[in-house]
């Protein structure tokens, strides 16, 4: 079959599960045969080789299975992770909160900085790629994480300024730090996620609790307990009220809050004075 014959087979498969069939039809199609969805615009006439595998790769897309799994990669900042099951898949929203943190370290003047939950390693590694004397201790309770991580580390050359620690928040972390930096779980759980995200992605990454911000209200009483001056964290939309609420509570002078690419409140920063 030729690129032409194949495509709009895939888009109907892809109806159900996708939001953009025909972009997402071309992107596998793309993966499958190694070139870029312009070659295929320009080339409609190719044969398509391993048949089978391509339509493997649909039918996965078709029940869900999120595409960054699928191919084993996902775009984050300028440039590419490695993604695997049971890691979060780093998200558009998080790079906000890398450039929030960037700014206060570049202001500051930071060496040393914690990461709590670090996933994949995005936040990680897009920070050491910014500020090549930064050292950054990276924590999380997840071996599969912790995996993905040394990969995308290594991937981006970085071994020599982030070290991984497997723990709880910031547990038994050995680290003059100036600033925690975290996207830590925080949806509620009775929410109703999409099922290409409640099938498939890890649900300890995603869910903080019953109410959902328990965990972040943890890490800021670990951050200030430990007498940490900075704190910058991802949250949900609909928690600034909370965490507004529960930083006064504790006597914190200063919050700051940020938004994500839609408008909606995604994250906060605190200087504990």
């Amino acid at each position: 079959m030729t690129v032409r014959q194949i495509l709009p087979w895939a888009q109907e498969r892809l109806k159900i599960s996708c939001e953009r069939p025909q972009f997402e039809a071309e992107l596998l199609l793309a993966y499958h045969m190694k070139k870029d969805r312009t070659y295929l615009m320009l080339h409609d006439n190719d044969e398509v080789k391993n048949i089978e595998t391509f339509k493997d790769l649909i039918s996965r897309r078709a029940v869900h299975e999120p595409y960054e799994y699928i191919v084993g990669e996902v775009s984050f900042y300028d440039t590419y992770l490695y993604t695997a099951p049971n890691v979060l898949i780093a998200r558009p929203e998080t790079e906000i909160l890398v450039e929030q943190a960037a700014r206060i370290i570049e202001r500051e003047k930071m060496t040393k900085v914690i990461e709590v939950g670090v996933g994949s390693g995005a936040i990680a590694v897009m920070l050491a790629r910014k500020f090549p004397d930064l050292q950054i201790v990276a924590t999380d309770i997840s071996e599969d994480a912790l995996a993905l991580a040394r990969r995308n580390i290594a991937r981006h050359g970085v071994e020599d300024q982030i070290t991984l620690k497997k723990t709880s928040v910031i547990d038994g972390v050995q680290l003059d730090a100036e600033m925690v930096v975290s996207n830590p779980p925080y949806i509620a759980a009775d929410f109703l996620l999409e099922e290409n995200v409640f099938s498939y992605e890890p649900h300890t990454a995603l869910f903080g609790g019953d109410r959902g911000d328990e965990l972040l209200k943890q890490i800021v009483l670990d951050v200030k307990e430990k007498e940490i001056k900075w704190l910058a964290c991802e949250m949900g939309y609909d928690q600034k009220e909370s965490i507004a609420s529960f930083v006064k509570e504790i006597g914190v002078q200063s919050v700051e809050f940020y938004k994500d690419f839609s408008g909606l409140d995604r994250g906060f920063i605190i200087e504990f004075i």
